[in-house]
């Protein structure tokens, strides 16, 4: 009598971190028919961000930005991930809000979406604790997605053994307002130039409009507001530029803001169909719609400062918070000297590295580095070849910079954006392509790239 042939017994892979990196890269893996170790340290050692022990926690914004896959680099970079299987956007996607053409989603039922998740697959165990300092030797393929609060025991034994230090950056929270505290007879509901979102509305913000007197007293009074001080460790620390406070910008000159957050443009006033001379923009934070996030108002203010001068704000006056801002310092990697082309640190190659640890911005770039981690360390495992993404993929242009496009004396979190692509081949008998048409032939581009490069390797491990 013949035995039927036993299916291989293969060790766990395991991914250190929770978020949104730890939670794609768990995920992959298990699709790849191997056994994952998902470490959590929540919630028997907390983070200074942190408010639950759920996987993939928005700490930050709620928001995953743009959802236009044809004309913005981080919409596409959504539209890649989807056609990747990714547990992320599948629900990010499931748990969405009105927010006009940009990707929102309701925090606390995303997180429970992607926790129940992982926790229904078989080949998932979640291991809640702390992984104090290096893996053990028998742990032969591992994934550090901790993302910018590593413990510092771990990040010590990184640091240590890399030979590399931390490079680190400060990265700001933005206050959350009740909706019931907003005074609607002064502000609107309106998306700029009445662009349709994910949802189909096109009135998906609570503007608040300034008049020129308006906006400079406000100017003038974050100028003067007391800030938050730092440690005397902390002094040398820079800011992320895409992250800046507000109070930061402000000092940066007087306009800045009106040319920021605070634009006025695609926007007109109901009372008066004149566009303001500048505007505080809020997004639903819930799927109950009972809490507006203040939108790109990220600050370091004292909490007392916070609170006198938000409410400065025409809409704001009586403004209830639920939660006032603040200020986390991140931490991330010299990834172009520390890693390899498949995210493996150059000095132990059994640890890969993923999202924003890698110096990566941006909860979805974040995600997709993670997609891309889980799916090196399964092919890895199963002993099959697995080229990394072209570079004119939105994955790819985010390998590529991460892993030595950069440079590393200079290096800095990026979120993705056109500018990491390969340039365009201009058509034929023409010196270049049309700005208009620059960034849609860019992105129709990286989708039939991608499509081809998934179709390639989903053929070679079926070999």
């Amino acid at each position: 009598m013949t035995e039927t042939p036993r299916a291989p017994t293969f060790k766990p892979i395991h991914v250190i971190g929770g978020g949104l990196a730890g939670s794609e890269a768990a995920w992959q893996i298990a699709r790849a028919g191997l056994p994952v170790v998902l470490h959590e340290m929540r919630p028997l050692r907390a983070t200074e961000a942190h408010l639950t022990d759920g996987l993939a926690e928005l700490v930050c914004s709620n928001s995953f930005r743009s959802d236009d896959a044809a004309n913005n680099a981080v919409g596409l970079l959504h539209e890649e991930m989807r056609r990747l299987g990714s547990l992320i956007m599948t629900s990010g996607d499931a748990t969405k809000l009105p927010a006009g053409g940009a990707l929102a989603v309701d925090r606390e039922a995303f997180s429970q979406r992607v926790t129940a998740t992982l926790a229904a697959d078989p080949l998932v165990t979640l291991e809640r604790g702390e992984v104090d300092g290096l893996p053990p030797e028998d742990w032969d393929s591992v994934i550090v997605a901790t993302g910018p609060l590593t413990s510092p025991a771990l990040g010590q034994a990184i640091g240590t053994l890399s030979g590399e230090d931390y490079l680190s950056f400060f990265d700001a929270i933005a206050p959350i307002v009740y909706k019931e505290s907003i005074d609607f007879s002064k502000s609107w509901f309106q998306s700029r130039y009445d662009k349709p979102g994910p949802g189909g509305g096109t009135a998906d913000y609570v503007n608040c409009p300034l008049d020129e007197a308006q906006y400079n007293a406000f100017i003038a009074a974050l100028v003067g507001a007391e800030k938050t001080d730092f440690k005397e460790w902390e002094k040398s620390t820079p800011y992320f530029e895409g992250c800046l406070p507000i109070e930061v910008m402000a000092e940066r000159g007087p306009e800045t803001l009106r040319f920021g957050p605070m634009k006025p443009v695609g926007l007109h006033d109901p009372r008066t169909n004149a566009r303001p001379h500048a505007v505080v923009q809020l997004r639903q934070d819930n799927a109950l719609g009972t809490l507006y996030n203040i939108v790109g108002f990220q600050t370091k203010l004292k909490y007392g400062e916070q609170a006198r001068i938000f409410r400065m704000i025409p809409g704001l006056e009586n403004a209830e918070f639920a939660r006032l801002g603040g200020l986390h310092r991140n931490t991330f990697i010299n990834s172009p000297r520390l890693l390899d082309a498949q995210l493996r640190l150059k000095a132990l190659p059994r640890l890969r590295f993923a999202g924003q640890i890698t110096g990566v911005e941006g909860y979805v770039e974040s995600a997709a580095i993670g997609l891309l981690a889980g799916r090196f360390a399964a092919a890895e495992r199963l002993a099959q070849a697995f080229a990394p993404p072209p570079p004119t993929t939105a994955h790819g242009a985010l390998l590529s910079h991460i892993t030595g496009g950069a440079d590393a004396t200079t290096f800095q979190p990026m979120n993705v954006n056109f500018g990491l692509f390969p340039p365009l081949a201009p058509p034929e008998g023409k010196r270049k392509v049309k700005k208009k048409d620059r960034k849609p032939a860019m992105s129709a581009r990286a989708l039939a790239d991608l499509e081809a490069w998934r179709d390639d390797t989903a053929a070679a491990a079926a070999e």
